[in-house]
């Protein structure tokens, strides 16, 4: 019988060449989302799932996740001081949302390494779920808990996904369903290509940065081929034990922002700014009065 999933790994490590020159002193996934840094947004989305424990795979630069759920007795206590406790409530909520453990990625060598770099804190019969630092659903169950269900059902690992356009498709890793196997948010995978041409892609399914693994894929993206660029890749580690292990794909429901763009991360700002009582009347008077 497989453990229920109680981990979340986060890679964390890169660089964030997207978004420079900001990232050149701070984190990419530092960067806020009105308010709220985008890991922020991630971590509660695995806690609010089940999780109990965030492992962030950071590296050099990185020190200000740290510090963002950790306690700041200096903060804390000028909040208590201007009695400002709304403020001092949510700030002490960040730091106890979950266990957090910290590794060190000390070179870029893809995001299949970031993993290796947590392989000893997974038990040798623990799944797990992984969250990449980009992707925000905006859903009622959050996304990652949509994969937990899923995995509950076919004990299996499973990649989430969603339907992209075919014009975008080649920005995207594809999963390929196996024949007969449409459930209408669940497939059996045969294969996965990484960034295909609109005339090769096996199908619309774009890989969103989150996934529910077990062990098996730490080994599997050691001995798998790696990528052009000499890095290791998660997705080569779901190819090679694709052949030996069932692997689903699942589709996410809800609304996806890719942060990692100007673009996506711009669409969540004003989404979830709009969303707000304090902010979305003004924005929207504003947006009504810059555009009528």
């Amino acid at each position: 019988m497989k453990k229920r999933i109680r981990k979340a790994i986060f890679p964390a490590a890169g660089f964030g060449t997207r978004f420079l020159p900001f990232t050149k002193a701070m984190p990419k996934e530092m960067l806020p989302i009105v308010d709220k840094p985008v890991i922020q947004y991630l971590v509660e989305e695995a806690v609010q799932s089940g999780i109990e424990e965030i492992i962030i795979i950071t590296g050099r630069g990185k020190r200000a996740i740290e510090d963002h759920f950790d306690t700041s007795f200096e903060l804390e206590h000028t909040l208590v001081e201007n009695q400002k406790l709304n403020l001092l409530k949510e700030v002490r909520g960040i730091e106890n949302l979950a266990k957090f453990v910290y590794v060190r990625q000390n070179r870029p060598l893809g995001d299949g390494h970031a993993l290796l770099c947590a392989r000893e804190l997974i038990n040798d019969d623990e799944p797990f779920a992984v969250l990449f630092g980009d992707d925000i659903i905006d859903s009622k169950i959050p996304a990652i808990k949509q994969l937990m269900e899923a995995y509950e059902k076919t004990k299996s690992m499973i990649i989430g996904v969603q339907e992209v356009h075919m014009s975008d498709i080649s920005s995207y890793g594809v999963v390929d369903p196996a024949p007969n196997t449409d459930t209408n948010d669940m497939f059996l995978l045969r294969g996965m290509v990484e960034k295909p041409s609109p005339k090769s892609a096996p199908s619309n399914l774009g890989i969103i940065g989150k996934y529910i693994c077990t062990p098996e894929i730490f080994g599997a993206i050691e001995k798998a081929e790696k990528s052009r660029d000499g890095e290791l890749r998660l997705i080569d580690g779901f190819r090679y034990v694709i052949g030996s292990h069932k692997i689903y794909a699942k589709k996410i429901s809800g609304t996806r922002y890719d942060t990692g763009g100007k673009i996506g991360f711009l669409k969540a700002t004003i989404d979830f700014a709009l969303k707000r009582d304090d902010l979305g009347p003004a924005l929207r008077k504003h947006l009504r009065e810059k555009y009528k």
